[in-house]
């Protein structure tokens, strides 16, 4: 367990971090499954599905060029503070949209839309402000420690937020939008962050400065080039729905259960990773952890077994904890603070396209070739993927420590 760890117990603005980040991942997921299920009941369409992913992603594609620039020039605990309260707001329009019986197909996707919009400034934001939250010994294990946090929410808010969704769906947007405006009252815990001359500056270059900053280096642009298309083709996230009630047979219970089962294996996989940080050989085993990520993603996508679905989404979310460690210390100790909100917002980028675009690809390759074999297909690209990013990323491949930054300053 890393050394610094016990200091963050009593360092106040991030337990509010810390919190405020979790109740935000916990309050994401509840949403995530309640509207998942309600667009399938609704439309009985895996096409439907994958449109939210895509809604949710569009405005990261949209917005990429101000997202970064936002976050790097305003201050940081506002921004987050604002794009949770927007997030709350919908929740509470969902919740009353059910009681009145006025939600359609239609409104959904406004609102994932508008719940993407929200996210995409969030997650920079997010991200940037940590470093302006704890001093730099402690960031290392402020990293990890809110990865692992938000891998426990992510078990237990879909499992939660499926089983209070089959008793009473408008208490359960009403649950996600409490969370959120909770998390958004924590941020002003958190001391204004210190404003500087860089973050006044303006102009195009500015502007694409952190798509630069990652083109320059090939095993940051491959770390998270990979990651993209990895899970952009295996992702079966947005099928889940269907599998859930064609497939496996269960509700919306056993549809909580399916979401919550990669973020128990990711959960297991950071506690693994505190005791044995990753030192030695990190890239070679970030592609051995893609590759069981592919293979996992086709035991899944053959398997009608509810018990062996749950065990294959387990190993798959330990297996994606690897690639986000190693991606996550790539981008969080070898960029410097005036540079974070632009190279996370192209991070950002990254992971919303291997998410909600896979969301997307998932829904669409389900509806030409049926949901089992658009999964197991996904996985197969998913083994294709890492082999080329072997030949193309070596360096990446080859490299032996997670950052540049002496070993002291630099473990997870």
């Amino acid at each position: 367990m890393p050394t610094e760890l016990p200091s963050l117990r009593h360092h106040r603005p991030f337990q509010a971090f810390w919190l405020s980040r979790t109740l935000t991942a916990a309050a994401f997921q509840i949403l995530a499954v309640a509207t998942a299920w309600q667009m399938y009941s609704l439309t009985g369409s895996a096409l439907d599905l994958g449109l939210v992913g895509l809604l949710e992603f569009a405005p990261r594609i949209l917005f990429l060029l101000q997202i970064g620039q936002v976050a790097d020039r305003y201050d940081r605990r506002l921004i987050a503070a604002t794009t949770k309260a927007a997030q709350a707001l919908a929740a509470l329009l969902l919740c009353a949209l059910t009681l009145h019986g006025g939600l359609s197909r239609e409104l959904l996707f406004g609102l994932a839309f508008w719940l993407g919009t929200a996210r995409a400034f969030e997650m920079p934001a997010m991200q940037a402000l940590l470093p302006n939250v704890v001093p730099p010994a402690l960031l290392p294990a402020a990293i990890a420690a809110s990865a692992s946090a938000m891998q426990a929410a992510t078990i237990v808010a879909p499992a939660a937020g499926g089983l209070l969704f089959a008793a009473d769906p408008a208490a359960t947007y009403a649950l996600s939008g409490l969370c959120m405006a909770l998390g958004c009252a924590l941020m002003f815990v958190i001391k204004k962050p210190p404003r500087s001359e860089r973050q006044s500056v303006k102009g195009w270059e500015n502007l694409l400065a952190g798509l630069h900053y990652i083109r320059a280096r090939r095993d940051l642009l491959g770390a998270i080039s990979l990651d993209l298309f990895a899970v952009l083709l295996g992702g079966a996230t947005a099928l889940l729905p269907v599998f859930a009630s064609d497939i496996l047979r269960t509700g919306p219970w056993g549809l909580g259960l399916l979401r919550s089962a990669p973020a128990v294996g990711a959960i297991g996989m950071s506690i693994v990773l505190a005791y044995y940080p990753l030192r030695r050989r990190v890239g070679q085993l970030m592609f051995a952890a893609v590759i069981l990520f592919g293979l996992a993603t086709i035991v899944f996508g053959l398997s009608s077994s509810l018990w062996l679905s749950l065990l294959a989404l387990v190993i798959l979310g330990a297996a994606d904890m690897i690639s986000m460690v190693v991606r996550g210390a790539l981008v969080q100790l070898e960029t410097p603070d005036d540079m974070r909100g632009r190279v996370s917002a192209i991070n950002g980028l990254f992971i919303g396209a291997s998410n909600q675009l896979g969301e997307f690809e998932s829904g669409l390759t389900a509806h030409w070739f049926g949901p089992q074999a658009a999964v197991v297909l996904g996985g197969l690209g998913t083994l294709v993927v890492a082999v080329l990013w072997i030949r193309w990323f070596p360096g990446l491949y080859q490299r032996q420590t997670l950052s540049s930054l002496p070993e002291s300053q630099g473990k997870t």
